[in-house]
């Protein structure tokens, strides 16, 4: 995986070979951030990345200039990871808790972020409670963005805040604004 745009622009990253994470593939990646450049200006943004995995998500939003990233990742094999790259990288504006995202989210309850991603694994039972989680504890700040990545069997549309759906060969994004 690589860092597509920005001050560390074409870095790769490369994860252990154990890693369990997904990560955003780089087409999808750079697509969602071409879409998101559209909506918002990401420079200045607090942002909170949900269900981390590699960190790929908030690395970028590292390297565009995003001035808050909280990133959220339970596995402790890859929390550790994305607090070393983090370092690594010089990306002292990223925090990551090795939690469950859940449990955060309340935790966090009143917190706002210009941009919300959520990642989570695709077979994760409670995927259709992420919107809820974010937008039951107030975390979407007013003219924010949130983005949930999933497979194509999982249809957001009816959900209250759903804005649109956005397609990248396998890879499905729904965005969630507030109404």
């Amino acid at each position: 995986m690589r860092i597509i745009s920005g001050t560390h622009k074409g870095k790769v990253i490369v994860p252990d070979k154990n890693f369990k994470a997904r990560p955003t593939t780089d087409f999808a990646k750079e697509n969602l951030f071409n879409v998101l450049n559209n909506y918002i200006d990401i420079e200045d943004t607090s942002v909170l990345d949900l269900f981390s995995g590699t960190g790929s998500i908030s690395y970028e939003f590292a390297s565009r200039g995003a001035k808050k990233i909280v990133s959220i990742e339970l596995n402790y094999n890859h929390y550790s990871f994305i607090k070393k790259t983090a370092s690594q990288l010089g990306f002292k504006n990223m925090t990551v808790f090795k939690t469950n995202v859940f449990v955060a989210c309340k935790k966090l309850n009143g917190t706002t972020f210009d941009i919300i991603f959520a990642d989570p694994p695709y077979d994760l039972n409670e995927i259709k409670d992420i919107p809820a989680a974010i937008f039951d504890n107030n975390l979407l700040a007013p003219d924010g963005i949130a983005i949930i990545e999933h497979p194509g069997t999982v249809d957001f549309s009816s959900e209250p805040h759903f804005f649109e759906h956005r397609q990248y060969g396998s890879v499905n994004f729904s965005i969630f604004k507030r109404q």
